[in-house]
């Protein structure tokens, strides 16, 4: 199989978990190509019986697309772990790094890397990696923003790989296992006021759209060691 399929099925994968029909549009900006070219990709994966199409609608993975859509996403979070791991790279740089890399990088490497790594659960920026039979983890989590007030609360993970948010949170520490509390909130989808651990910190709300958390977890192992 083509590896750029590979990497398409794996991007819609990421869009059906915020909408369960991306359109086409969506596939293309979230693959950095022109709606002419997602539209032959998407012709030749449902030929291939990857993806459905509905139009007016969007599309869907199959199962058989499912299939491969989690092993290309583990071996993409796979490769982000090792390479803040083991090789010391900054959270906010693996993301590009890895694009180029995950296309030649064969399975007994990913394996190996695997290992040095400590078979972590979560990439770095906290999502969850399915296991080696194609089973992803189930999280419970929701945005930070929506998140109530007075509810102590812990960062699962953080949907965004813009280079300056990411050094941003690692600056202020908001990273995944980082605890906090909603103190108060501005109206009109203003910025939150966050305790965390005592140290006051205020966060725009697209900012707290972008941080996902959950109740507490004493068990919970994230990837990303010491953020620089």
């Amino acid at each position: 199989m083509c590896p750029t399929v590979w990497i398409y099925l794996g991007e819609i994968y990421r869009l059906q978990e915020d909408t369960p029909w991306p359109t086409l549009s969506m596939v293309a900006d979230s693959m950095g190509v022109s709606l002419q070219a997602a539209s032959r990709m998407i012709r030749r994966m449902v030929e291939n019986g990857y993806i459905e199409h509905e139009p007016y609608r969007g599309v869907r993975l199959t199962p058989a697309g499912e299939t491969i859509a989690l092993q290309v996403i583990r071996r993409h979070r796979i490769l982000e772990a090792f390479l803040v791991r083991v090789m010391g790279f900054g959270w906010e740089e693996v993301h590009e790094m890895v694009e180029t890399l995950e296309r030649g990088v064969q399975d007994v490497l990913i394996d190996r890397m695997d290992a040095m790594s400590g078979h972590p659960t979560r990439c770095p920026h906290g999502e969850p990696i399915p296991t080696k039979d194609g089973t992803m983890p189930p999280l419970n989590d929701r945005p930070l923003a929506h998140w109530p007030e007075g509810k102590p609360a812990q960062v699962s993970r953080v949907k965004t790989h813009d280079p300056e948010k990411l050094r941003y949170l690692a600056r202020v520490k908001l990273i995944p296992g980082a605890t906090l509390t909603v103190r108060d909130r501005s109206p009109f989808n203003g910025p939150l006021h966050l305790d965390c651990g005592g140290e006051w910190l205020v966060v725009g709300h697209e900012l707290a759209s972008e941080l996902y958390v959950q109740d507490p977890d004493p068990s919970f192992a994230p990837s990303l060691a010491t953020p620089r």
